[in-house]
């Protein structure tokens, strides 16, 4: 699998030089039998493929879903994002606009074994971009996330991993080599309740209610005074 954001493995970059693309792996690491990096993703129906050139030279469409996936990968070996989420499930809740355009965004962290100090990464996400209709693939990344890169590649998102940037990794480990097991995201969370429109109505009968009891004694008082020859001050 290639470093995906705009440094692809030498079998894609064979197929990319085919249609005139110039991208290159970083200078000495042709011993790494593989990388550890952000993968650029986009959804295609129900299966996510490779993007075929970096975030800051592809411009998504209103309606498109982008993935990111961290892993330790292969120049023969895809680690796509483990969800698969819809636009309408990410983005539903937000309201188009004019001049902008929304984009669901996947972001996954990995597993234990994509990570190289072997700790648990936080779980995937989704989030609905709302950005200018211009907006490129990282213009997108970067509506959602903190992006940190390094001459182009993206090292981390929300500072995951803190350290490194597309590092080689000579051996791949076992755990790290096991197929993907598919991942579901966590349910939204639920929007604060509001009141009801009956217990709205009940709240200002009782209001209405106390108003008049309060005018009716005001009324009985001006009349007790004046019986009595009080005035009011």
């Amino acid at each position: 699998m290639s470093r995906t954001s705009l440094r692809p493995s030498l079998v894609l970059l064979t197929l990319i030089a085919a249609v005139g693309a110039a991208l290159v792996l970083p200078a000495g690491s042709a011993d790494a039998a593989a990388y550890r990096f952000w993968g650029y993703f986009q959804l295609n129906g129900s299966s996510w493929q490779f993007a075929p050139k970096g975030p800051d030279q592809l411009t998504p469409a209103e309606g498109a879903v982008e993935g990111w996936r961290f892993a330790v990968a292969s120049d023969t070996d895809t680690r796509a994002p483990r969800v698969r989420a819809t636009f309408s499930a990410v983005c539903g809740d937000t309201k188009a606009q004019t001049g902008k355009k929304r984009v669901a965004v996947v972001i996954d962290y990995g597993r234990v074994a994509d990570q190289e100090d072997g700790s648990q990464p936080p779980a995937p996400v989704a989030k609905c971009a709302l950005v200018p209709t211009a907006a490129t693939g990282a213009e997108v990344l970067a509506a959602v996330a903190t992006v940190r890169s390094d001459k182009g590649l993206v090292c981390a998102l929300d500072n995951h991993p803190a350290t490194g940037c597309g590092g080689p990794v000579k051996t791949i480990s076992a755990a790290a080599a096991a197929p993907d097991t598919a991942v579901t995201l966590a349910p939204k969370a639920a929007a604060k309740p509001v009141s009801s429109p009956a217990n709205g109505h009940r709240l200002t009968g009782i209001g209405v209610f106390v108003l008049a009891l309060l005018a009716l004694g005001a009324v009985m008082l001006r009349r007790r005074l004046g019986a009595t020859g009080r005035h009011e001050l």
